[in-house]
């Protein structure tokens, strides 16, 4: 038999002035890296447009990951995410702020983007420009960001309205708008990846690249779920948070680490042995020119995880799971660089430097701000949802 845990009580959250000032703090260094970089390191415009692009992309990652994750959950009428599920909320309500950030980074297009030239004699670039052409990308810009908006503040509402007029067809309304999020997400997920990273090599193509993206935007995703959701716990903000939620949170990040060294495994492979020049060519300008770099990064998002969240205890310790999941953070920034560098700078200009080190502080201040006043509008757990009483009556094996 199961005992019934009692619910305790949660300490009410507070942006405090305390954490905003952090926030400054962070927001402020991040931003005298890019000064830094601008006038004191004189980058190249190219490799300014190049971390804008990179960090924005993690932005909107991280809060469309935790949308994706609430809604297959949702999906697969589950329990235990609905402890934490109004920081899965929370955080799919920065997705609109991503759309603001990488329209700020839009007048370096013709730095990230080669196709965008139009000067450019190239055979293979002009048999591509009946899809890539400025006007129909930025349509499809705006179809995506519309469409996860849209889905991220319907699932908002219906949750919250849950939590003042509890209605019985609840569930029903929740899973339909869930389900037909993911078959948008399936396609526009995969979509946008073709549009925002790999046709940056505009050239080179792989038939696995959507799924590679998604893999490395849902590590990121979880990773940032398991911080905010140990520090909330801490904090008794989210006391009734037990080890069987971080080791589930856990086996996630163990799994789909373990799932994107499968397919960035797959991808090579295949390229390798099929040995096409316009495929090759992608992975000799990593493996020559950003050789550490290249290998540190399955190191870090492969090896890492493996040996470290392989063994059931190392799950359900907090501030070892936290360590970890700051690491894969680390690890998916370097992923999506290497997507991203040696196309747009080259490994002439292209290195991790101020500029690199220091950007992310801004952005990632600039998440958090958004996701804690988004937390403070509701209450920290849908007390109404049909099954949070059963999350903490749950056992993990």
């Amino acid at each position: 038999m199961i005992e019934k845990k009692v619910i305790p009580e949660a300490v009410p959250f507070k942006f405090s002035q305390k954490l905003k000032n952090i926030l400054y703090i962070a927001a402020v260094v991040g931003l005298l890296a890019l000064v830094w970089g601008i006038f004191v390191d004189k980058a190249p415009s190219a490799r300014i447009w190049a971390n804008v692009w990179l960090n924005s992309l993690i932005f909107l990652f991280i809060g469309l990951g935790s949308l994706f994750f609430w809604a297959v959950n949702t999906l697969g009428e589950s329990g235990w995410q609905t402890s934490f599920q109004r920081v899965l909320e929370a955080m799919g309500q920065t997705i609109p702020f991503a759309a603001i950030l990488l329209l700020m980074a839009l007048p370096g297009m013709k730095d990230l983007f080669e196709w965008t030239h139009t000067d450019h004699l190239d055979e293979i670039l002009q048999s591509k420009t009946a899809y890539l052409n400025i006007p129909f990308w930025l349509i499809r810009f705006a179809v995506y960001f519309a469409g996860w908006w849209f889905f991220a503040n319907r699932l908002r509402k219906i949750s919250i309205k849950n939590d003042l007029e509890p209605t019985e067809n609840f569930l029903k309304r929740i899973r339909s708008t869930a389900g037909w999020f993911m078959v948008f997400f399936a396609v526009t997920s995969s979509m946008s990846a073709w549009d925002w990273l790999m046709s940056i090599d505009a050239h080179w193509f792989s038939t696995l690249y959507g799924w590679y993206t998604f893999s490395s935007m849902f590590v990121l995703a979880l990773a940032v779920i398991i911080l905010i959701t140990i520090a909330f716990k801490k904090y008794n903000i989210l006391p009734h948070i037990r080890d069987e939620h971080l080791h589930d949170l856990g086996k996630y990040l163990f799994g789909f680490s373990i799932f994107w060294a499968y397919l960035w495994i797959s991808q090579y492979l295949l390229i390798w042995y099929s040995n096409i020049p316009e495929e090759t060519h992608y992975f000799v300008e990593r493996t020559e020119n950003f050789n550490e770099l290249f290998y540190l990064n399955v190191l870090i998002n492969f090896l890492v995880p493996f040996l470290a969240l392989m063994t059931r205890g190392a799950k359900r310790q907090p501030l070892y799971l936290a360590v970890i999941a700051c690491v894969l953070i680390a690890g998916h920034w370097l992923d999506i660089y290497l997507a991203i560098m040696p196309g747009v700078v080259g490994h002439e200009e292209a290195k991790i430097g101020v500029l690199e080190i220091g950007l992310p502080f801004f952005y990632f201040a600039a998440f958090l701000w958004i996701f804690f006043i988004s937390f403070g509008k509701a209450k920290a757990t849908p007390e109404n949802h049909p099954y949070f009483k059963e999350s903490f009556d749950y056992e993990n094996i």
